[in-house]
């Protein structure tokens, strides 16, 4: 049975970054309604290797994630499979991974502008500045920047290809929860999604759990949710063989 460990809250302005083994969870919680999740995986051994959003999404045959995704990387390798997606309404979940960041210029046009060294912990943060402050960290910087996840945000398009945020299932205690198929260096933030149009500045928490995962059984979910997951599964397993 798998079990979590660790539990902490990531304000909805802040961002954070972690590195998971193989095996492990990350559970996300929208704690109040409204949040958003942005996120960005790498390879901890081999920075250049990150999450891939467009093999993601046509390799699985879909415009959004939900249980059974694959998280792939730009080498045909799985970071993480979405083994847990729970919706508080009943509608289910919808996670984002096109419209990537909110930035500077945005929120400010959005709500105004509020900085750290006048605001403290109520400054106005975006996903992309927030994001670069993770990925330094690491040595990394505006050029290893990829297209992010966004969890708990629905884009939907109209007849004229026009997108928009769907809030109609931001619900309070929605979840999504990640085995992590390979060590992975996670960067997040839980700032405003790009085309969040809300009348003030979303300061929406979220609670994560981290875990240990029970071994990956040959009838898993997410393994055979798509013909091409099996072979995600065999390059992340042929790339520890080669390791070892």
């Amino acid at each position: 049975m798998s079990k979590m460990l660790y539990t902490t809250t990531l304000p909805g302005n802040g961002h954070w970054s972690l590195e998971l083994r193989r095996g492990s969870l990350m559970k996300i919680t929208d704690i109040e309604g409204g949040a958003n999740v942005g996120m960005l995986f790498y390879n901890p051994r081999n920075l250049l290797e990150r999450y891939n959003a467009p093999d993601t999404l046509k390799c699985q045959h879909t415009f959004k994630l939900q249980r059974g995704n694959c998280l792939y990387s730009d080498m045909g390798r799985i970071f993480a499979s979405i083994v847990e997606d729970y919706s508080a309404n009943g509608e289910g979940n919808w996670h984002d991974t096109i419209c990537g960041n909110s930035t500077a210029e945005l929120i400010e046009k959005q709500w105004g502008k509020r900085d750290y060294q006048t605001h403290r912990n109520q400054w106005k943060q975006n996903g992309y500045d927030a994001f670069l402050v993770e990925l330094a960290k690491y040595g990394l910087g505006r050029a290893d920047m990829a297209s992010n996840i966004n969890w708990f945000s629905k884009v939907i398009a109209d007849d004229h290809g026009n997108i928009r945020l769907d809030t109609k299932n931001q619900s309070a205690g929605n979840s999504v929860t990640l085995r992590f198929e390979m060590d992975t260096m996670v960067i997040m933030h839980a700032c405003p999604h790009p085309l969040n149009k809300s009348k003030t500045y979303p300061f929406t928490s979220v609670e994560i759990e981290l875990g240990e995962a029970e071994p990956v059984s040959d009838d898993d979910y997410c393994k055979n949710f798509r013909e091409e997951n099996q072979r995600g599964f065999q390059n992340n397993a042929l790339y520890y063989l080669s390791a070892k």
